[in-house]
């Protein structure tokens, strides 16, 4: 009887060890034409395990994913439905002065599309652009 005991006591401290999942939101960008591919999708998602809610905003081609769900499987998952998917590559574009815009035609509107690289430059980069236009740069700009 002791071994029963101690082998469910160690199976639910298993449970109880596992790391939880963080409650996330997932934006995707999926072409989307008709009421027939929005239904495929939004079933799709709304079955997997940990989703809450399943928004799908056809005129921006935008579904948004919330539950406790990692954004990696919530991608191929939305893949294996068939249709071009990729993560929502725009952010809201709100301070100029924070980063560079990147414009891109097919941007919702008030959005830019994301570019981490350009947000976190790297050290020494103002280096580098000061010098791009210099006189004693042979591969400068011809325009100077």
């Amino acid at each position: 009887m002791g071994g029963v005991v101690s082998a469910l006591a160690g199976a639910s401290r298993e449970r109880q060890s596992r790391k939880r999942k963080q409650f996330n939101t997932v934006e995707l960008k999926m072409r989307m034409d008709c009421d027939g591919c929005e239904l495929k999708v939004r079933n799709t998602l709304a079955r997997m395990r940990g989703v809450e809610s399943v928004e799908i905003n056809r005129k921006q081609q935008k579904v948004t994913v919330q539950g406790f769900v990692e954004p990696q499987r919530v991608l191929r998952r939305a893949q294996s439905t068939g249709k071009r998917t990729e993560m929502w590559p725009y952010v809201p574009y709100t301070n100029p002065y924070v980063a560079p815009p990147v414009y891109d035609k097919r941007a919702p509107a008030g959005h830019v599309r994301r570019v981490d690289a350009l947000i976190a430059p790297a050290a020494g980069r103002e280096e580098d652009l000061s010098t791009i236009f210099s006189d004693d740069n042979p591969n400068g700009c011809s325009v100077m």
